[in-house]
């Protein structure tokens, strides 16, 4: 099957009307026990999961409303037989196709030769530490760390893109510069790096402290050119103002800036800028819909009212849609709008995700002022 060539513009979406990207949990079964395990995955599926039908329903009225990226991810979602037909009518409805499964006996080059067939643009394998020890105790089974750098090389082999997501935690904040030697070993087009939200399983004390963000971001920054991969992070919006402070520096003043999930124009002004609920949606394997999987507020359910409505017309949705609304140091950051903070970090620590975020130790203008 011919694969899908470019990348969907931003720019194409209104995300009051439209979710650019969609991720859908087709399943929580998964044979892993991951101690930031978002969904806290089981061991047998849910009788209660979406059916076939209702899944390639789900995936047209994405493409319908103009989502322009579709995940599949779990759980694991190979523990669904009909996963790959779910990849194939959203490939035929002209979405990219991202496929996440997890590194079990079922990560093989058979399946994922038959994911890419299907139509998958790209395939996300985790890897949470450098060595055996340190991935598989973070993945809760031995072997996990073997597999994934088997799934990683069965991906290079077959051509099948590959990006990989690395959760950063206390316990793993230390190997970054060694995971970064894998990626780019693997052949990786992207490296995709996570900043824990206590959800699920995971939990406030795994967290690495808002300096620590900072200084890990700044890092991170300072890697294009430097290595043969793109990066990208989830759920550290703050990489946007970091990204956009290094670029004005360096122009000597504002500059246009893109990256994933948002852009600059001239003057800095934002103009796309994906967060929780704006630009990103959430389906569960039950059908709930949620603003992402790291604010999992339940907003209604395909199987009672269209993926449009509830999108477009949920109060939760409208409000993270509104960056006016954010409060305390985020609500007064000049780059509220290009980064907004994590709603869902916001949510887990202190019930309110209009909240700041926690994580963040930037300073905004307005405030420095009113301290001089």
């Amino acid at each position: 099957m011919t694969q899908p060539t470019g990348r969907p513009s931003m720019l194409d979406v209104d995300f009051a009307k439209s979710p650019f990207t969609l991720a859908w949990e087709i399943t929580r079964a998964c044979g892993l026990a991951c101690v930031h395990c978002r969904a806290a995955a089981q061991p047998r599926r849910d009788p209660a999961e979406l059916t076939t039908a209702e899944g390639l329903d789900l995936v047209d009225q994405a493409a319908d409303i103009g989502t322009k990226v579709m995940v599949i991810t779990g759980g694991d979602p190979l523990m669904r037989p009909d996963c790959f037909d779910f990849i194939a009518r959203a490939r035929e409805r002209n979405l990219q196709v991202g496929f996440s499964p997890s590194a079990t006996g079922k990560l093989t080059k058979a399946n994922l030769q038959r994911a890419l067939d299907a139509g998958t643009h790209r395939l996300h394998l985790s890897l949470d530490g450098a060595t055996t020890d340190s991935h598989d105790s973070f993945r809760g089974v031995r072997g996990s760390f073997a597999r994934t750098i088997q799934g990683m090389e069965a991906a290079r082999e077959i051509g099948l893109p590959l990006q990989v997501g690395t959760t950063v935690t206390r316990h793993n904040v230390d190997e970054l510069e060694a995971i970064t030697e894998i990626v780019g070993n693997a052949g990786a087009v992207m490296w995709s790096v996570f900043f824990l939200v206590p959800t699920g399983r995971g939990q406030a004390e795994q967290m690495i402290d808002a300096e620590g963000h900072e200084r890990v971001m700044s890092w991170i920054a300072g890697l294009p050119g430097s290595v043969p991969f793109d990066v990208r992070t989830t759920a550290g919006m703050q990489f946007r103002r970091i990204l956009a402070q290094r670029a004005a520096a360096k122009a000597g003043g504002p500059t246009h800036l893109a990256g994933a999930g948002f852009s600059f124009g001239s003057g800095s002004r934002p103009m796309r800028a994906v967060n929780d609920g704006d630009g990103f949606c959430f389906v569960s394997h039950t059908g709930e819909v949620e603003p992402s999987g790291f604010l999992p507020i339940v907003v209604g359910n395909i199987r009672e009212q269209s993926l449009k409505d509830i999108y477009r017309d949920s109060s939760t949705f409208r409000e993270l849609r509104d960056r006016s609304l954010l409060k305390g140091r985020c609500g007064v950051c000049e780059f509220r709008e290009p980064c907004g903070g994590s709603r869902g970090r916001a949510w887990a620590m202190s019930g309110d995700y209009l909240g700041e975020d926690p994580s963040c130790s930037y300073i905004p203008a307005a405030l420095k002022v009113k301290e001089s």
